[in-house]
């Protein structure tokens, strides 16, 4: 039975913050699909670390929703190397986007958060319910810090005021817009463009960073954004909401796969001194299967679409 629908989004104002992401730009296209106004707005036009101008641009284009994408994001390297940048940004983006939207009544707000927000040691796969219940992965820490504030403010925005607000939890994403940097980027991409310069280069071998045994799970992000348009329509609680696959695979296996989709036909090692991160992290997917969603895009199948997207756009 399909689920009820509890914000119809046709004729919706719909502003999705960090639209040019590569999460952003996946939900502003999926949204083309539901008959509403999608507003957006530049960096460069709207700083949202500022809560001022925050609350004025609302204020003026009085959005009836808005999805939070706009984050600081980035791998283990970066989030080590600025450990700052990642906590203060992304509280204070979230606490002026909440803030703003609860004073100019917005209607429903949906934050995104992270798989990394779950302890190091959460029992697999990961429920809900796991939140704050040990220790985090210290190698994100900081980001996850910021992501679990955004959760609780939604919901202290819920209880105290009657704000319809909900939250996300996406496992890890990859697509079309990814960041393929190998200083910044996250585990997929950085091995898709380590392939593809492998390749290109005749490199004797290829190297991925730790032992190769973490386990790990991946959502297409075509697959997350309609995942997040559908809880925007039909779901409203205070319990935040995990977007996964279903599915893990440890990072050797990924590794296999990404360089047999790219054409890279060396060896690959394991640098065992560089990080390994969370051993595992796959999440529980019960209970948005239960609201009436699955995931459609197959691993190998998005890899292959987003080596053809690096290929076009990223070199």
């Amino acid at each position: 039975m399909a689920p009820e629908v509890i914000f119809p989004l046709v004729d919706k104002r719909v502003w999705v913050a960090g639209h040019r992401g590569m999460v952003g730009s996946a939900i502003v296209r999926r949204l083309q699909w539901e008959g509403c106004e999608v507003l957006t707005v530049g960096r460069s036009d709207l700083d949202l670390r500022r809560q001022g101008p925050t609350e004025q641009w609302i204020a003026e284009y009085r959005p009836d929703a808005i999805v939070l994408a706009a984050a600081r994001v980035g791998g283990i390297l970066v989030n080590d190397q600025r450990p700052a940048d990642f906590l203060h940004d992304n509280l204070v983006i979230q606490t002026n986007v909440l803030e703003a939207a609860y004073r100019v009544g917005t209607s429903r707000v949906l934050v995104l958060g992270s798989s990394c927000i779950y302890p190091r040691s959460a029992p697999q796969p990961i429920v809900e319910e796991a939140l704050l219940t040990g220790p985090l992965e210290a190698t994100n820490a900081w980001y996850a810090v910021a992501k679990i504030a955004g959760i609780k403010l939604a919901q202290a925005y819920r209880r105290q005021h009657g704000c319809d607000f909900i939250s996300a939890m996406p496992t890890n994403l990859y697509g079309p817009g990814d960041n393929f940097d190998l200083e910044t980027s996250h585990v997929l991409p950085a091995l898709i463009r380590k392939a593809h310069e492998a390749r290109v280069t005749g490199a004797p071998a290829l190297t991925i960073w730790g032992t190769g045994s973490p386990r790990r799970e991946f959502l297409h992000v075509e697959d997350c954004a309609d995942a997040l348009v559908h809880l925007l329509k039909v779901y409203a609680g205070e319990m935040h909401i995990n977007v996964g696959s279903g599915d893990d695979l440890t990072i050797r296996d990924l590794a296999d796969l990404v360089c047999d989709v790219v054409g890279y036909r060396g060896p690959i090692l394991c640098d065992a001194r560089k990080p390994d991160g969370t051993p595992r992290k796959l999440m529980s997917a019960d209970r948005i299967r239960a609201m009436g969603w699955r995931p459609t895009i197959p691993l190998r199948e998005g890899i292959v679409s987003t080596y053809q997207w690096f290929l076009s756009h990223a070199l």
